[in-house]
């Protein structure tokens, strides 16, 4: 059984690779899907065998995939562009008659009003016309999205965002990760569709409380309205863009699209998600 693995050298794929391993699958069962070769050094010398293979590349992407079993389609980093990127992955997977494909969406993405959802549901559609059992992994929210916040809050004692009293079921980045291993070590699965968050159930201003804790000092958190929220952003250097997507997601935070007590990831990983305080005590 041959597992693939895209964007293995970005931080999921990389933690995924390490869960397939850690789950008893030989390194050199693993095919590592990397732009840039250099970058996996490491994953050759543990013996996965890395191929190169851009997702804008469809035929670098169809001699990757030959002769792989399963697949897990890490969805890519490029806003605006992951349609076509996630097409290409699949038509390749398709030619090289992969049997399951295990994509990371976003969680509640048929229903989610979050903007990042919108790609994750054309990829969703894609991939139940594709006519291979897809698994779709609908991740929550990583704890470490605000790690690079934190600081500041920190500094100022002001935590601001757009949520509300919306709440966060948000998990580590290795807690998916070693959600995706599992599903695609074991069997029967197909069609599968997973809703994926942790146990801790919080509010931002429960958050910022958790940073007071870790950090000793004292943070509040400060609700802001969605296009006062981006106009902070842009104020402290976001490109406009990129802080009308992240207001839009706190405003989501608000309507409950990031919260989930299904237990999906819980099952999968065989215990409580990772707590925030201990993610955070790693960082702080």
């Amino acid at each position: 059984m041959t597992i693939a693995v895209t964007g293995a050298t970005g931080q999921f794929g990389a933690l995924a690779i390490d869960g397939l391993i850690e789950r008893g699958v030989a390194p050199g069962d693993i095919v590592a899907v990397v732009r840039d070769e250099a970058k996996a050094t490491s994953l050759a010398e543990r013996g996965v065998d890395v191929r190169v293979a851009d997702y804008s590349d469809p035929d670098a992407l169809k001699s990757a995939l030959a002769g792989v079993d399963k697949l897990l389609l890490v969805s890519g980093s490029e806003v605006g562009k992951r349609v076509p990127q996630h097409n290409n992955v699949i038509e390749a997977a398709e030619a090289a008659g992969v049997s399951l494909i295990a994509y990371t969406s976003i969680l509640k993405a048929d229903t989610s009003t979050v903007s990042l959802a919108v790609e994750h549901r054309a990829t969703e559609a894609r991939l139940a016309e594709s006519g291979i059992p897809a698994v779709l992994l609908r991740n929550g929210w990583y704890w470490e999205n605000y790690l690079g916040s934190v600081p500041q809050a920190i500094e100022s004692g002001t935590m601001y965002g757009s949520g509300g009293d919306g709440r966060i079921a948000a998990a580590s980045r290795a807690d998916f990760a070693a959600a995706a291993a599992q599903v695609l070590v074991q069997d029967g699965q197909g069609a599968a569709v997973y809703e994926l968050g942790g146990d801790e159930r919080i509010t931002y201003s429960r958050f910022a409380e958790i940073v007071s804790e870790v950090s000793g000092s004292t943070v509040t958190y400060t609700n802001l309205p969605e296009s006062d929220y981006a106009a902070a952003l842009v104020g402290a250097g976001l490109p406009e863009p990129v802080a009308q997507m992240l207001a839009g997601a706190d405003a989501a935070i608000s309507r409950g699209d990031l919260d989930t007590d299904s237990g999906d990831l819980q099952s999968l990983i065989g215990r409580a998600s990772t707590p925030v305080e201990e993610i955070l005590r790693k960082s702080v």
